[in-house]
């Protein structure tokens, strides 16, 4: 890295973010909460909720957000009527459990625990929904204990991050899980290429390059399509950047020029990299809540589309549009805690903004789930009823489908994108109401999501499967 080049790229760029106007920024419309008073909180954090996921099956949106107890299934689909559809005990429950991850491929989502003697993975048939999800593996012979699961659906593998198995700890671990209910290991190891990491603490993955955070070792970016012999394209070690500390978590964008990531550190802001010409590295912007408290802290992170979406603790839910990555602006945030900053862990814990609603989920450690509306302003119950006249077929798909429209105004765009947001492929078209068009799909498989735009400006998604 050439670090006088870094020093006068970032003086200049954080300059001009400084003046950005976050006068723009507007608070969220809630529309609907969810906790259960019955549970109880950890013993080290007082948390009762942790992390989200969403799932969108069978015209039926879910948000999965872990607890002391286990796993809970609640029904988001009508905003109006949020309720718990099911919950899965974890093997290990009470006041030990302070996290939970999740993450889901064709059909199956993936469990795991950070704590407990008795934790294990689990493996959950998801497809069942809106019936019971049926656990079909449930065991600590390949996960014992897990701080973070992330699935390169690409490449259909499974890693497990901090993990703790017979063998002892490690830093991380890959399986494949092309036959998702008997994962295969491919590697175990505390090293990535020739650089030794006490800990890999999350990541973000997708055809098998890596962004992986690892606390006090910094941010690594490498391609394990070789599993081999790793290459690292990247290495910011927390030395090479300002406002380090434990380098905790991460996302690119979509057209994969620049990475946000997160020091899970109190007073530290978050940072955007250009990374467009790895393995160098540049720094654009600084990132905070719009406050001055240096005890706000933020935590995880996804990036859909132009927006950042950030659970930062006590500052709750934080949208940025980075549109223009030079004048990021703060468009978007919910308060879902009214604790007081201090040194601890409190509040906003995971965000997950992919449901075809455009709705968004956050859990609030202490306060459980908040169902805020989506940046579009789309609500869930127009997306349903648009859906009813779009016919897209057949689903599951192969290579092909058709779209079949019964709408009242023209397909004039569509996009398809994987199920954390990835931009696949896009579609200029003109389909006139009445009419169908064939189209070619990518080669990867797995859960797809094709957003549909109409003349009108009107936006609405469906969810395929791509066999």
């Amino acid at each position: 890295m050439n670090l006088i080049k870094t020093i006068l790229y970032t003086t200049l760029l954080i300059a001009s973010f400084d003046v950005c106007s976050f006068a723009q920024a507007e608070m969220g419309e809630l529309l609907a909460r969810w906790n259960d008073s019955s549970l109880i909180g950890s013993s080290q954090y007082n948390n009762t909720y942790n992390e989200i996921w969403g799932l969108a099956i069978n015209n039926k949106e879910y948000a999965v957000i872990g607890t002391t107890r286990g796993t809970h299934f609640i029904d988001v689909t009508d905003p109006t009527d949020v309720y718990e559809a099911y919950v899965i005990d974890g093997a290990t429950m009470g006041p030990a459990v302070v996290h939970r991850d999740y993450h889901d491929l064709n059909g199956y989502l993936y469990i795991v625990c950070d704590e407990g003697l008795n934790s294990t993975l689990q493996i959950v048939d998801i497809s069942t929904l809106p019936n019971q999800p049926i656990v079909i593996y449930d065991n600590n012979e390949i996960i014992h204990r897990a701080h973070n699961i992330f699935i390169d659906t690409t490449a259909q593998r499974l890693w497990a991050l901090s993990l703790q198995d017979a063998n002892g700890p490690s830093g991380y671990a890959i399986w494949d899980i092309s036959n998702p209910i008997d994962p295969s290991l491919l590697k175990r190891s505390n090293t990535i290429g020739p650089l030794i990491v006490s800990t890999v603490h999350d990541a973000y993955i997708d055809d098998n390059k890596a962004f992986l955070n690892c606390g006090l070792d910094g941010l690594i970016i490498a391609d394990f399509t070789d599993l081999d012999n790793v290459q690292v394209l990247g290495n910011l070690e927390t030395s090479d950047y300002p406002q380090s500390g434990y380098n905790h978590s991460g996302w690119p964008s979509a057209d994969g020029n620049f990475y946000f990531f997160a020091d899970e550190t109190h007073g530290k802001d978050m940072k955007v990299y250009d990374i467009s010409e790895l393995p160098d590295m540049q720094l654009v912007a600084t990132i905070d809540a719009d406050n001055s408290s240096n005890k706000s802290i933020p935590h995880n992170q996804i990036v859909k589309g132009n927006y950042l979406y950030t659970a930062y603790y006590y500052d709750g839910l934080q949208v940025h549009d980075f549109s223009d990555p030079q004048d990021i602006k703060r468009v978007m945030f919910y308060p879902t805690s009214n604790i007081t900053a201090t040194n601890n862990f409190e509040g906003a814990w995971g965000v997950y903004p992919f449901l075809p609603s455009g709705n968004i989920l956050v859990s609030d450690m202490q306060e459980g789930l908040f169902v805020i509306k989506g940046i579009d302003g789309i609500s869930s119950s127009q997306d349903i009823i648009n859906q009813n006249n779009i016919n897209i077929f057949p689903n599951p798909a192969y290579a092909n489908i058709t779209i079949e429209n019964n709408q009242k105004n023209t397909i004039e765009n569509i996009v398809l994108s994987d199920g954390m947001g990835k931009r696949l492929k896009e579609w200029n078209v003109q389909i006139p109401v009445g009419t169908h068009k064939n189209l070619t799909l990518d080669q990867s498989q797995g859960m797809k999501y094709i957003q549909i735009t109409f003349n009108n400006g009107s936006i609405i998604t469906q969810k395929i499967v791509n066999l």
